[in-house]
């Protein structure tokens, strides 16, 4: 038997330092008091607001874009407060394989549950529209820790050790995992057994698989799969973030009112009105909570034929 060439040598070793870090990171933190690790996560958030500052530019360009009439410092001050969150979610993470349904209830708490209940009472399935707001990974694993299990659409993560420990810990109690690359099948044999399945629906796509449509205003490639399965299989569509009120000082999942959906005869035009409303949807829920979205994330990076890049 041959030996390997190097270069894959090299990516096996660099697979495994990662997967080493995180695997430190998390028993590092998952072994401490949850508000000592909470400080250390906004610490770790903080050095990386400084440091990265590449990401740094990529935030502060989308909030200009977005959300133009406020000053600058204020823009300055809702980023640095997503990175604080981002650490706290890398805390969350870290010790959620330790968390107790009656644990967790001392600091989540559910708003708008009925909404939910009476989507999957109808069985026909639940899409729960999300996105990369507030404590993403946290609100679904809460779900599961409450006995409501669900489906996560996700993407691969490229160092394949580190992907199979992270979706170790979010399966924990019965959610399970639907990759992206199969991502129609999944859904519609989901949705045709009644189940439930969360989708982050606010990232960047590319046609065909995206569609253009209005997010804060300007011209978005979002991903249309959603609508199509939610007009193939007549599932509920019902927003679900768990966000954090600092009023109380814990997170809230807020499961909004199911979503009536346009269906007609066109299902092209279906598509692109139901995208459009979920994506208004996210952004009615980031306006109100513009210091817990992921604004580094490079949403309108895919542009129409014609116009102009953003980054």
């Amino acid at each position: 038997m041959s030996p390997r060439p190097q270069s894959e040598q090299k990516a096996t070793i660099r697979q495994l330092l990662e997967f080493a870090l995180v695997w430190i990171v998390v028993q590092s933190l998952k072994v401490l008091p949850r508000a000592t690790a909470r400080g250390i996560g906004a610490s770790i958030g903080k050095f990386a607001f400084r440091r990265l500052g590449r990401l740094r530019e990529v935030g502060l360009r989308n909030l200009e874009l977005a959300l133009p009439e406020l000053p600058e410092a204020k823009r300055n001050r809702i980023l640095a407060s997503v990175y604080r969150n981002l650490g706290w979610l890398l805390a969350e993470f870290c010790q959620m394989a330790k968390y107790s349904s009656d644990e967790a209830s001392g600091f989540i708490r559910y708003d708008g549950l009925e909404h939910y209940l009476g989507a999957r009472a109808r069985g026909k399935g639940v899409l729960v529209l999300t996105g990369h707001l507030g404590a993403w990974e946290l609100s679904s694993f809460y779900h599961s820790l409450k006995d409501y299990p669900m489906g996560l659409v996700i993407r691969r993560l490229d160092n394949p050790l580190v992907d199979r420990f992270v979706n170790r810990i979010r399966c924990l109690h019965g959610n399970r995992v639907i990759h992206k690359d199969d991502f129609a099948r999944g859904l519609i044999a989901s949705m045709r057994a009644g189940e439930t399945v969360g989708i982050l629906m606010d990232t960047n796509m590319t046609p065909p698989q995206g569609v253009f449509v209005p997010f804060f205003g300007v011209e978005a490639c979002t991903a249309s799969g959603l609508a199509r399965v939610a007009s193939k299989t007549g599932a509920a569509v019902v927003p679900g973030f768990l966000l954090y009120e600092e009023s109380e000082q814990q997170y809230v999942l807020r499961f909004g009112e199911e979503l009536a959906l346009q269906r007609s005869d066109d299902n092209e035009a279906d598509a692109l009105a139901n995208t459009a409303l979920f994506t208004a949807v996210i952004e009615r829920y980031v306006r109100q909570y513009p210091e817990q979205w992921l604004w580094m994330h490079r949403r309108w990076k895919t542009r129409p034929v014609g116009t102009d890049r953003i980054y």
